[in-house]
């Protein structure tokens, strides 16, 4: 094609009734045809191989299977919870209406009791380090794992995984009529493994204040979404959280830190960060270091970014806004071949709705909307996020291209009894939605979130 355009050019060059701008505009686009195939050729060199990769590799076959479930709704039968009562009692009833009804028929499909819990501590045989997403997960003294809106921290230094998130094995209230479902504040969980399949309890390494009713921390507050991070200049374990009062108004974070990544976290402040409301959140670690904060504000119809101060302890002064007016949160970010990526949900509460995921070539942004990421189920769990809400996303050193997918499956009627979501993200391929390319064309990699009733990770990942 370059062929084709040069020898135009001097076709176009040797004509005496060609104006000097018809050949520039020749040379501008014969440049660009170059830019555009360089960076093709680039960016194609390096994904090729994850292609390569995923397609001859047995096990990223499996993964890549898609996986349908069939669940029919049962007729009416005695009286419905009122939580589903509520939700427009006289059109057709579906399956997130079932989700929601404790008193459903379908209860065990989508809240598995203990009959089914995975055991990493007894011998599975060949159906050992298989996840089973939506089953209850037992640590190794046999008690159900609490670590909800959590995530993982490896740490280098004792080659370990942690596992930080919201332990709440507590009853399930509303504080008033209107207020949310809630668990009184218990603290942070925290579970060690070397695989990411048989998980310690390290106990709670931040706990609640039983007595201080000024405390941020007191029981009757709100605590989500830890998070920890190293840095590794001041050799600090950092914790960011979300601090909130029994009404969601106080919409701050909260800072801890720690020597030790098994705690205990001694706990710091809150604050508005940047002045601005802070609900849903999370943090990201850059590869050079440089650690960000991202967070639902404007009443969650906006997130903000920022970085961190070298300590991690604070915001620095710089804030972007994002992805203004599509009321986004539980962001859970991850990086791929130097191009970022952000899987977010919908705002409705405990009710589960539908992912999005978005890129950018700067962790400030612009970012873009990239679609659905869900494969396989049916319309229903692709358009509820499988019954589950992002959290975290995991990079698996040694398996480029694949990653696990953390999310919570709420149970607003027994918030203890929620589950965990992990499944197999893969990025590869060209993205299926058309962006708004500028000059330098940003060529996205697809994202692919698969349902999986039984998975498990490839045989040579050794953690």
């Amino acid at each position: 094609m370059s062929g084709n355009y040069v020898q135009l050019m001097f076709r176009v060059l040797s004509g005496s009734k060609c104006s000097v701008s018809i050949i520039l505009w020749i040379l501008a686009g014969f440049l660009l045809l170059l830019h555009f195939f360089s960076l093709v050729s680039h960016k194609d060199g390096t994904s090729g191989e994850i292609e390569l990769h995923i397609s001859h590799n047995p096990s990223f076959r499996e993964l890549v299977e898609v996986e349908e479930e069939n669940i029919q709704i049962p007729p009416p039968r005695g009286k419905r919870s009122p939580r589903a009562a509520k939700r427009r009692p006289k059109r057709t009833t579906t399956l997130i209406d079932e989700f929601l009804d404790e008193n459903s028929q379908l209860r065990h499909v989508f809240f598995p009791d203990m009959k089914t819990a995975i055991d990493p501590m007894k011998d599975n045989g060949n159906d050992s380090f298989y996840y089973y997403p939506g089953r209850i997960w037992l640590d190794t003294e046999g008690a159900p794992i609490q670590a909800h809106g959590g995530g993982i921290l490896y740490d280098e230094r004792s080659r370990t995984y942690f596992w930080y998130g919201e332990y709440k094995d507590g009853p399930t209230y509303h504080a008033h009529k209107k207020a949310a479902a809630r668990v009184d504040i218990i603290g942070v969980g925290c579970y060690s493994s070397k695989d990411m399949w048989t998980w310690k309890n390290e106990g709670i390494v931040l706990a609640a204040e039983e007595t201080n009713e000024t405390h941020d921390l007191y029981k009757l507050n709100v605590l989500e979404r830890p998070k920890v991070i190293y840095n590794d200049r001041t050799g600090k374990y950092v914790m960011w959280m979300h601090i909130d009062d029994c009404n969601y108004t106080k919409a701050a974070v909260g800072v801890a830190i720690s020597d030790y990544p098994t705690g205990p976290f001694d706990y710091l402040y809150s604050k508005r960060p940047h002045g601005f409301d802070s609900r849903d959140m999370t943090i990201f670690k850059d590869d050079d270091g440089v650690a960000y904060l991202v967070y639902s504000s404007e009443d969650n119809s906006e997130l903000h970014i920022g970085p961190l101060t070298s300590d991690y302890l604070d915001v620095s002064n710089v804030v972007r806004r994002i992805l203004v007016g599509q009321h986004r949160e539980a962001p859970a970010l991850f990086k791929h071949l130097g191009t970022y990526y952000m899987v977010t949900s919908g705002c409705t509460g405990w009710a589960p709705n539908e992912a999005l995921v978005h890129a950018a070539e700067s962790i400030m942004g612009p970012w873009e909307d990239m679609g659905n990421p869900c494969i396989g189920g049916n319309k229903v769990f692709r358009l509820t996020t499988f019954f589950a809400q992002s959290t975290y996303v995991i990079p698996l050193a040694g398996l480029p291209g694949l990653y696990i997918f953390m999310a919570d499956r709420w149970n607003p009627a027994d918030l203890r009894e929620s589950r965990y979501i992990w499944l197999p993200l893969i990025v590869r391929g060209p993205a299926d939605r058309p962006l708004e390319y500028n000059f330098g064309f940003p060529l996205w990699s697809r994202v692919s979130i698969y349902w999986h009733k039984k998975w498990r990770l490839p045989s040579r990942w050794s953690g």
